[in-house]
């Protein structure tokens, strides 16, 4: 066997699966959207299984509540982009295949560039904005996405959006939920979620991308595999063969005003803005820089408050939480003076060693 073969020997070896199929995976481009917790692991085995162009786009810094779940992760990269920490552990896993930095938030301006280099999409987001535009941007482009999301115990997978023989294209996401309400469904930093979960939805999406690749196993297209770590028993729901959706255009999202340190600190010192802490207890405990607290999942109970026509601030660890609860505020007040601190804690107290 070729020497550039041989680290992939045992999945080679695989009935009806052989050289043919490696080299699929080896021609193969995938774009993974979002490098957290369902990110890490599933990137992780697309890169050991010999994927030739491996894609991750995340905007994201990595943060110490991270490490229970990202596993490609380490204290020592705390603040850094994950996305490039992931693209450098990724290519030192495996010096025959390809990996892309994409060190962007993806939105509907540039979404439909960012996929138009890949074969297929995989969704490991966090929020349903984007899921939303990925999931329109896949229908759009024609091209399959696979699916994953978790939450405390439970996770779920599916692939939507793969063409049938006679041209029609199976379910997607918006077949399943055609809108949700972000607000009723918090964020695994405040629900909760049990690592393992992660690294189990993580892998089945990868293992996905793998059948689809290699045109082997029965894909869960049209269908949604929900699992519950908890008592370990999972059921597939069963959804159709066929979209019963029409999507024309890409969404608009909400646009989110960030506010730099250096203007935060300014406006506290000119009295023309508050802060507003959106972390849990827990973090507040530990960290706490002043202004309000109000958990991210409080909001809708403070609304008064939020919307009282005061400017404010919002902060969390890495800016990520307070600029998606910036964009549940802004869709709910559209006039609500409220800003995002820009790349949140850690550059807040960035910016003070500077001084």
């Amino acid at each position: 066997m070729d020497n550039e073969l041989l680290r992939y020997s045992c999945q080679i070896a695989l009935p009806g699966f052989g050289e043919a199929a490696q080299q699929l995976l080896s021609d193969a481009s995938v774009l993974v959207v979002g490098a957290g917790g369902l990110g890490c692991p599933a990137l992780q085995y697309l890169a050991s299984t010999g994927i030739g162009t491996i894609g991750i786009a995340d905007y994201d810094y990595v943060t110490i509540n991270n490490l229970h779940r990202q596993v490609l992760f380490s204290p020592a990269d705390k603040d850094f982009k994950k996305a490039m920490i992931a693209t450098k552990r990724l290519q030192r896993q495996n010096l025959q295949i390809k990996v892309v930095t994409h060190d962007i938030k993806v939105t509907s301006a540039n979404v439909m560039e960012l996929v138009s280099d890949y074969d297929m999409i995989v969704d490991c987001t966090d929020n349903f904005e984007t899921r939303y535009v990925l999931n329109d941007a896949a229908v759009l482009s024609g091209k399959p996405l696979i699916y994953g999301a978790i939450y405390q115990f439970e996770g779920q997978v599916a692939v939507w959006n793969i063409q049938n023989e006679d041209g029609t294209y199976t379910p997607n996401y918006r077949d399943l939920f055609a809108e949700v309400d972000a607000t009723q469904v918090p964020s695994c930093s405040v629900g909760g979620v049990i690592p393992t979960l992660a690294g189990i939805i993580g892998c089945m999406q990868a293992n996905e991308v793998i059948k689809y690749i290699t045109k082997t196993g029965d894909l869960l297209k049209g269908k949604v595999l929900i699992f519950d770590a908890q008592s370990m028993q999972s059921r597939i729901i069963k959804i159709g063969s066929v979209t019963k959706t029409t999507i024309t255009s890409l969404p608009k999202m909400t646009t989110v005003v960030t506010m730099a340190a250096d203007e935060v600190k300014k406006g506290l010192e000119e009295n023309t803005l508050e802060l507003l802490d959106i972390r849990t207890d827990f973090e507040r405990d530990e960290i706490d820089i002043g202004g309000e607290h109000i958990e991210a999942d409080e909001l809708e109970d403070n609304w008064d408050y939020i919307n009282n026509g005061t400017r404010k601030v919002l902060y969390c660890s890495s800016g990520k939480r307070s600029a998606e609860a910036v964009k549940i505020i802004k869709q709910k007040f559209p006039d609500a003076k409220v800003f995002s601190l820009e790349g949140g804690l850690g550059a807040w107290f960035a910016y003070l060693d500077e001084e």
